[in-house]
């Protein structure tokens, strides 16, 4: 029998329903209304709340354009890093999925692929290439949960962190407050500029370790 849906089409709705009501929206039933079927024909393509939770994470990797590689490995890891960021920030509710859902799929692990080859191409290997996807990915996924989730998160307004903070506890948080309203107002500066301090850093791993005094392992 031919497939009704393709995985795509699945992948896209089940990614729909979580944009607009969250990952709690996300039913078997709910998905079925949104394909116009109904829920024990799901069945015939996923089995359960956890291949949900993949299929969301596969389409929001799915829209992540990396570029394609160049000479430039900093350049490219710049690209691949901040595409993520912004792919991720534009679907907020899937955050939590993203960090935090394992899977097997080829495509939703496309990025990450993108990222570790970039790295690779400037010279990295081994513990320190290891060292460095991860401090990069870290450096993504955890400035996207701090916008969704922090301490600092973007309210509605740009003052309305701020705001907040102060009512919390008046003026014992002035510094939290005028860093909450910096971050309001400039979101891909703050990316900008941490990533570069980041990459600065991985950079430095590239040179002989010679250069500063360590041994080569």
């Amino acid at each position: 029998m031919k497939a009704r849906f393709t995985l795509a089409e699945i992948q896209q709705h089940a990614l729909g329903i979580v944009d607009r009501d969250g990952l709690v929206g996300l039913t078997m039933r709910s998905l079925a209304a949104s394909l116009g079927t109904g829920p024990m024909t799901l069945y015939n393509y996923v089995d359960g709340r956890e291949a949900l939770e993949e299929l969301v994470v596969d389409a929001v990797a799915a829209r992540v354009e990396t570029p394609e590689p160049s000479d430039d490995w900093l350049a490219d890891t710049r690209a691949v890093a901040t595409a993520l960021w912004r792919t991720v920030r534009a679907h907020p509710a899937t955050v939590p999925l993203v960090l935090t859902r394992r899977t097997s799929s080829a495509g939703s692990l496309a990025p990450a692929e993108a990222l570790a080859a970039a790295l690779a191409r400037g010279g990295l290997q081994g513990a320190d290439l290891l060292v460095a996807f991860r401090v990069v990915m870290a450096f993504v996924m955890g400035i996207a949960q701090s916008e969704l989730a922090g301490p600092l998160a973007r309210d509605e307004s740009q003052d309305a962190a701020a705001e907040r903070i102060g009512a919390l506890a008046h003026d014992t948080l002035p510094t939290l407050s005028e860093l909450a309203s910096i971050g309001a107002k400039f979101a891909d500066l703050e990316f900008e500029q941490g990533l570069t301090v980041i990459l600065t850093g991985v950079a430095s791993t590239t040179r002989p370790r010679q250069a500063y005094g360590l041994s080569e392992r």
